[in-house]
Formats: structure tokens, sequence, C-alpha cells
């Protein structure tokens, strides 16, 4: 069992590029971006997906197999490491070169595939350490915010729309890029408003966690201007928003014309199988601690990613996330190829 959790070791392979991408200059610092949207896409076109799935009794043995966690784990002091290192190399490299934006960059990657990706799996657990690791994972995108709207906003919402990361038909992504951005960030406030009413009478408290989030946001951005200079403020920053629009892309594909239907005035049918778009493709699924099994996860989402399965009924994709994502940055291309698949599983 051991040997079959060490396949996830594959994600390890995006530090590796950036970590060449931070020893070296000029346009070879761009290596993770060629890595991860050219080598992998590529790879993914000639590799034949598996919607196979195993049985119970394997389920348990890697539910009960702590390396599948460790995994997940290790990727925090990574994460964190990196971006302190980003500090220490960005600051006397100038703005408007290679070097800069390479870097800065491929910082961004990990921030989408591995600070928001493994903060993702981690926040769907029960233990307040995982918790915990979760939103410091967020915090190193300046996106803890996530952490409340997609647990209790996203997975209640999802393909309706009251949630601003389900993609309607026919939106344009650099659209629901705006729209996303604006409407998980101000839903994230009304739950966490709501909740901490309820507890504590007021919502104004440090116990509001949107509030906490906020002062240390600006406590962060403030001690890095201060101690390391306007230049490591500014890429930190850029690279944030690199690993949110990376995010809000991933949501884009996954649940992308999708829709439930409402049973009542005030309620919708329960999230299924049929209700995110589903990747077998196997490099993507291991990049991504299983993300693109999607469909499973919704229906599911206390499910580990080791044990997430594959449905017949769910929506595939016709590639893996790295390939949707940039066919979704070419709206005409998306809605050719995307549509006719939308309008296969639903009327729309």
């Amino acid at each position: 069992m051991k040997i079959k959790a060490l396949k996830y070791l594959l994600v390890y392979s995006l530090p590796l590029a950036v970590f060449y991408s931070f020893r070296n200059e000029g346009w070879s610092t761009f290596l993770p971006i060629i890595y991860s949207f050219g080598v992998i896409p590529v790879l993914e076109l000639f590799i034949k997906p598996s919607s196979a799935n195993i049985d119970e009794a394997e389920q348990a043995l890697r539910k009960a197999d702590f390396l599948y966690d460790f995994l997940l784990y290790l990727i925090v002091p990574i994460q964190v490491w990196f971006v302190i290192w980003y500090f220490f190399i960005i600051q006397n490299v100038e703005v408007n070169t290679a070097t800069f934006w390479g870097r800065t960059i491929s910082l961004g990657l990990m921030c989408g595939v591995l600070g928001i990706n493994v903060a993702h799996e981690l926040g769907h657990r029960v233990k307040g350490y995982e918790k915990l690791m979760a939103k410091v994972l967020l915090m190193t995108s300046l996106y803890p915010h996530f952490f409340i709207e997609h647990n209790y906003g996203h997975h209640k919402n999802v393909a309706t729309p009251e949630d601003p990361a389900s993609a309607r038909y026919n939106e344009v992504l650099y659209v629901f890029w705006i729209r996303s951005m604006i409407f998980a960030y101000i839903s994230a406030w009304k739950i966490e408003n709501k909740r901490v009413r309820r507890k504590e009478g007021s919502a104004f408290s440090l116990k509001n966690e949107m509030i906490l989030f906020t002062l240390v946001e600006i406590l962060l951005l403030v001690g890095i201007t201060a101690f390391l200079g306007i230049t490591a403020v500014l890429g930190f920053c850029v690279a944030a928003f690199t690993g949110i629009l990376l995010l809000e892309t991933v949501n884009y594909i996954e649940h992308y014309g999708l829709s439930r239907n409402k049973v009542s005035d005030n309620r919708y049918e329960n999230a299924t199988v049929i209700h995110s778009w589903n990747s077998n493709h196997l490099v993507g699924r291991l990049m991504l601690f299983e993300l693109s099994r999607h469909s499973d996860h919704h229906a599911n989402p206390v499910k580990k990613y080791q044990v997430l399965e594959s449905y017949d009924e769910s929506p595939q994709m016709p590639t893996g996330y790295p390939g949707m994502m940039i066919l979704s940055a070419f709206p005409p291309l998306w809605f050719t190829v995307m549509n006719k698949r939308v309008r296969k599983y639903q009327s729309v």
C-alpha cells in the first residue's frame, strides 16, 4: 500500500522546478510555467485516462495509511519555506526583468497548485491542526476567506445562481474571475458574521475569523514592506494573485454550465456526482491530489483524496485540468468544445 501512496510524490516535481527557477536567472526561470502548462497537457493527450476505482477493502487500508496524510502535511513547510526564500532572492532583482517575473509567477504556481489546493483538502478535514494548516497555506496566497466561503458557501450552493464559484453557461472566464472573487469575498463576510452573531451576539469580535484574517494580512504586508522592501511586497502580491487566478480558473472549469434543479421555492435538489466536471487523466490527478475527481468530492465532501472515485454518470472533461485551463483562456474555443458537452448532460 505504501508503494501506491508514493505515486503522489509526482506533486513534488513542481517544487523541484521552482527550485531550479529560484537558482537561475533570465528566461530559464520560467521553467515551472513551461512544465505545468506545456509538458503536462501534452502528456495528458497521450496517456489514457483511468476510471478504475478501488474496492472497499483497499479504501479502508488507504484511509488508515498515515503516509497519504504525511504527503499532504509536508507541503505546508515546503510552501512556507519557498515563500520565505523568495523574499530573499527577489529584493535586489529589477522588476522589469525576466528573472523577476519568472521567479514570481513560479511562486504563484506553487501558491495555486500546492498552497490553495492542499489547503482545500485539509480544510475539509475534522482535526483542528489540519484546519490550521489549511489557513496557513491560504495566507501564502492572501486568500484565507476561501476557507469559510468554500466550506460553508460553495459546497452548499454549488451549481446554483447563489454560488459565485459556479460558472454560468456561456460565461466568459475573465468575467467569471471578477464575479467570483468579489462575491465570494462578500459571501465569506456574510457567513462568518452570521456565525459569530449567533454565538457572541455581535459580529465585531476577534472571534470573527474574517476580521482576524484581515488583520493578519495587513500585518503581513506591512511587515514585508518594512523589513524587506517594496520589491518583495510587490512580488509577493503578484505571486499571490497568480495563485488566486489559478484557483478561480479551476473553479470555472469544475462547474461550468452545470446546474441543480429547484425542488421548491427556497430549496434545490441535493448536489450529486452530475453537478461537477470530472477528469480521470492520471498526471493531473496525481499532481493535484485527486482534485480532478471533483464529482465525487462534491457528492461526498468528507472523503479523503486517496479514496475518491469515478462515476460513469459524471460529466467528463475531454482532457486534464492544465489543458482545460488553457482552453478556458480562449472563450470561443471553450464554448465550441464545452457547450455541446453541457447540453449532453443538462438542458440549458
